[in-house]
């Protein structure tokens, strides 16, 4: 896996862990900083944070793109790589739209329901097709 790879899973896993725990992902990145838990990456921070900044915007547009299913119906695994999706699309330069479904995909693919992959796939491809 690549180290951007290794930070999408990390903040991933900081982003699922906020949302079980009912507390901010910043809050959530802060502690795992102060546990010496934190990010090694510099660009899982940029993902959790940029996510958080977003956090509005996104959740409009996936409740838009995601036919027939809202956020709170959703896995928490794929709304929240959905979150990172959306993310990297529209509000990270250097990462090519394909590079950013692509890796969403391989994240629920590992970690999700055998669906997720194709779900994943519909609703960053709508968001895109939105945004061209």
């Amino acid at each position: 896996m690549s180290a951007r790879g290794k930070a999408r899973k990390r903040a991933l896993d900081l982003l699922f862990a906020s949302e079980l725990r009912g507390e901010s992902a910043r809050d959530a990145l802060d502690r795992a900083i102060e546990d010496g838990e934190g990010p090694t990456n510099p660009y899982t921070t940029t993902l959790v944070l940029g996510v958080l900044e977003h956090a509005e915007e996104i959740d409009v547009l996936l409740t838009e793109s995601a036919q027939g299913w809202s956020l709170e119906r959703m896995p928490a695994v794929d709304r929240n790589v959905l979150r990172l999706g959306v993310y990297e699309l529209l509000y990270v330069d250097d990462v090519p739209a394909a590079v950013a479904i692509t890796e969403a995909m391989n994240l629920v693919r590992d970690l999700s329901t055998d669906e997720s992959p194709a779900f994943v796939n519909g609703v960053l491809g709508a968001i895109q097709r939105k945004s061209a």
